[in-house]
C-alpha cells in the first residue's frame, strides 16, 4: 500500500510540474522574439543570452531583478513589469526544461585555451560548477552565447551591473579585456 501511495504522489508530482511547463511555455510565447521558442535564441542577435538548459532559480532571480530594478536593461525591464511572481518561475522553470543546442560561434582554440587556464585561475568553478553548468542563483555559463559572456562580464567589470552579491564584480576587476575575450571562447565553446 505505501509503494502505491508513493507511486501516485510521484506521478502527482511529474503532472503537476508538466503543467508548470506548459504554463510556462504559453507565457514565455513573447520572450521567443530574442530568447528562441527553445531558449535557444534567434539567429543575429547574439548579445541575447541562451536560456535553454539554465537553472531555474536563476532566470527567476534575474526577472525578479528586472522587474524590482536591481537589474536594468531598456528591453528586460518593461517585458518583466507586468510578470507575477508565479509567471516568472512559470517562464522560469520552462527553459530550465529545454535542452541547449550546439551553437555555431567559431571558437578561436587559442583564446579558449587562454580562458581556461585564466578560469582555473579565478576559481569559477566554485560558484559555477564542474562543466560550468550552474547552481540554484549562479548561471549555467557552458555553451553561453560569446558576446552576452563578454558583455556581461564586462559590465560587472564597470560595476554597470551589481546585482551578484559582489562576487562577480570582484571577480571580473581583476580581468583585463584579453582575458574577458579569452573566458568568452572557452565558456562559448563548452557543450
Amino acid at each position: 500500500m505505501r509503494r502505491l501511495a508513493l507511486a501516485f504522489l510521484a506521478l502527482a508530482a511529474a503532472a503537476a510540474a508538466a503543467q508548470d511547463i506548459e504554463a510556462g511555455r504559453a507565457k514565455a510565447q513573447v520572450c521567443a522574439a530574442c530568447h528562441g521558442a527553445d531558449g535557444n535564441g534567434v539567429p543575429g542577435m547574439p548579445e541575447v543570452p541562451f536560456l535553454a538548459g539554465q537553472t531555474w532559480r536563476y532566470l527567476y532571480v534575474q526577472l525578479r531583478d528586472f522587474k524590482e530594478g536591481r537589474r536594468t536593461s531598456p528591453v528586460m525591464t518593461p517585458m518583466a513589469q507586468p510578470l507575477s511572481r508565479d509567471d516568472m518561475i512559470a517562464v522560469a522553470n520552462f527553459y530550465a526544461a529545454q535542452t541547449l543546442k550546439p551553437q555555431a560561434f567559431q571558437v578561436d582554440e587559442a583564446k579558449a585555451k587562454l580562458g581556461k587556464a585564466k578560469a582555473e585561475e579565478t576559481l569559477c568553478t566554485m560558484c559555477h560548477l564542474g562543466g560550468f553548468l550552474g547552481q540554484n542563483e549562479i548561471p549555467r555559463v557552458a555553451g553561453q552565447n560569446y558576446q552576452y559572456v563578454v558583455a556581461q562580464l564586462k559590465a560587472f567589470k564597470d560595476r554597470t551591473r551589481t546585482n551578484d552579491a559582489g562576487n562577480m564584480t570582484s571577480v571580473a576587476r581583476t580581468l583585463s579585456e584579453q582575458d574577458i575575450e579569452n573566458l568568452g571562447h572557452y565558456l562559448a565553446g563548452l557543450r
